[in-house]
């Protein structure tokens, strides 16, 4: 969803969950991929087949 270019309520909304769930989920993403932003996190995923 990240990678479609989704914002953080739209994807809590359509997972069902806050915005702040998904605000964490994706700083936990960003600190393991250690990336600064979601241009450097699409990147990775798709480096590593993960998007």
């Amino acid at each position: 969803m990240v990678a479609g270019g989704m914002a953080n309520p739209e994807i809590a909304a359509k997972l069902y969950l806050s915005p702040n769930t998904v605000k964490s989920h994706i700083n936990r993403i960003f600190a393991k991929t250690g990336s600064s932003d979601r241009a450097t996190v699409i990147r990775y995923a798709r480096d590593h087949g993960l998007a």
